[in-house]
């Protein structure tokens, strides 16, 4: 049962990191121009709340695969 569980939170940690990387660059390319950095205000953005709850569920699920 661990190693299913593990499998499944770091699967869902690696697509929440992917995702995530994949939404801000969306955000930051129809925000600022090519050549231009962006913000750090751009991880506050609501678009990347799903995200994040999805990288948090994954770290959740990996701690309680590693204490059963």
């Amino acid at each position: 049962m661990e190693s299913i569980l593990g499998f499944a939170a770091i699967t869902l940690l690696v697509m929440g990191l992917v995702g995530q990387a994949f939404e801000m660059r969306k955000i930051r390319l129809s925000t600022y121009k090519d050549k231009e950095l962006g913000s750090a205000n751009i991880f506050m953005n609501k678009k990347n709340f799903k995200w994040y709850a999805l990288i948090g569920i994954g770290i959740v699920l990996y701690y309680a695969a590693e204490r059963i």
